[in-house]
């Protein structure tokens, strides 16, 4: 127990919505605690985002309290209390699977050791035991304002280490995503993995493949969109966690470690934290269509080959197989998918610009996605498109008249014209 005086933690720094909720379960006679990333966040110096609150009251007891409560979640049962865009995560304490069952303790593994159900409820000392890491294990009181560190969390902070708490190769058979969460935590906190969480990791890295494809995107998002993208992806590779991720281009970047693909997908990291950090958007559909251009590429050569395909149906084809097989790995939503769509496709007509097609171009939604996803292929070093994407950087920087005389310029480049169908006379 650290008192408020050795902590130096205020109520202040906290979400007046997670100290509301607080004094609500305080009030309907359960225990309640803040506990986690946002204790830790404070305590490194770092602006929390997220407050999650821990008590020993149930999914239905919590929902009785709160109006503005809905109950999510198969595996562990959770109460978000939404107040506006902002929501608060209740949890209701763990206990162990030994403990003895009731109907509201229901637990279930699977025969790699995994939990697929984990709804088995106990008291804030067997909370912590079943949390992952030590540093997560920090509860904060409004009771008496004290931090409680039952699993030296704070010797960890100080240490700059990610520990889990208990054997490390029985927590990640539990949930394999704590492998990618502690390559996250290492990245974003400035810590190093310690030696005997790290050990099992590549041993263990195809457990991931028991995983719903649907929550590892949600992981995929928290590693390439916290401004730490570039050193995620490069600790995914050395523990061979991407290729559960990734693998069709996790083998090509196998086949070629210091080719022109490595050197793409590191410069398409680099730009995306450098947008994040700079709070510019960013796409998901973005990011998707750089990881599975070089599976899509030679997919699409594979069926001009085979088939005796043109270019543009190998092409067509080769984005529904590649989309489709990797959404047996990562589940990307179709709002996505086809934005990454839009973004190959246009990589096909960019150097078709003759008439109005430059213009045309010009007008679809995803066209300035697509003109990054260009000067991307340049910067990587594909120097082949170097003059197409200087045509389009100066073509974009002209005005109507400018633009006009550009395409002129062009002759016979953009292509042949289409010719007409002579029109059928009317017969009276």
């Amino acid at each position: 127990m650290i008192e408020r005086s050795e902590h130096g933690i205020s109520r202040k720094q906290f979400s007046p919505n997670a100290i509301k909720v607080l004094y609500r379960l305080k009030e309907g006679g359960f225990d309640a605690y803040l506990v986690g990333g946002c204790i830790r966040d404070i305590l490194l110096g770092q602006q929390p985002k997220d407050f999650d609150v821990v008590t020993n009251a149930t999914p239905e007891q919590i929902k009785k309290l709160f109006r503005n409560c809905r109950l999510i979640g198969r595996r562990f049962r959770l109460a978000h209390i939404v107040f506006g865009r902002e929501i608060i995560e209740v949890a209701t304490m763990r206990g162990h699977h030994e403990a003895e069952e009731s109907k509201n303790q229901i637990s279930q593994s699977s025969e790699h050791g995994q939990l697929l159900r984990d709804n088995v409820y106990g008291s804030i000392e067997e909370d912590a035991e079943r949390r992952d890491f030590s540093i997560n294990a920090l509860y904060y009181s409004i009771n008496d304002f004290c931090i409680y560190d039952y699993a030296n969390g704070i010797s960890a902070i100080k240490a700059k280490q990610i520990e889990l708490i208990g054997d490390p190769e029985t927590r990640y058979r539990e949930d394999p995503v704590r492998m990618l969460r502690a390559v996250r935590f290492a990245t974003k906190l400035g810590m190093s993995i310690a030696p005997g969480t790290e050990k099992p990791i590549k041993g263990l890295a195809n457990l991931l493949d028991h995983i719903p494809p649907a929550r590892l995107f949600e992981e995929s998002l928290k590693l390439f969109l916290n401004g730490k993208a570039e050193e995620n992806y490069l600790m995914l590779r050395q523990y061979g966690l991407f290729k559960a991720l990734f693998p069709a281009l996790d083998k090509i970047l196998d086949a070629t470690p210091e080719g022109f693909e490595h050197t793409f997908i590191l410069q398409m990291f680099k730009n995306t934290d450098k947008r994040i950090n700079a709070d510019k958007k960013v796409t998901p559909a973005f990011i998707f269509a750089a990881l599975l251009w070089f599976p899509l590429l030679s997919i699409a050569k594979k069926l001009q080959q085979r088939d005796q395909l043109s270019e543009y149906d190998a092409f067509a084809q080769a984005m529904n197989k590649v989309l489709s097989e990797n959404a047996q790995h990562v589940a990307v939503p179709k709002r996505f998918t086809l934005g990454a769509r839009d973004i190959w496709h246009i990589q096909q007509r960019l150097d078709k610009r003759g008439g109005q097609r430059a213009y045309r171009l010009t007008q679809q939604p995803r066209f300035k996605a697509a003109y990054d996803f260009l000067l991307l292929r340049v910067q990587a070093g594909e120097e082949q498109q170097k003059e197409l994407a200087d045509w389009w950087t100066t073509y974009l920087s002209q005005d109507i008249n400018g633009q006009k005389e550009m395409v002129k310029n062009l002759g016979h480049q953009g292509g042949p014209k289409r010719r007409r169908r002579p029109r059928k006379k009317k017969v009276d």
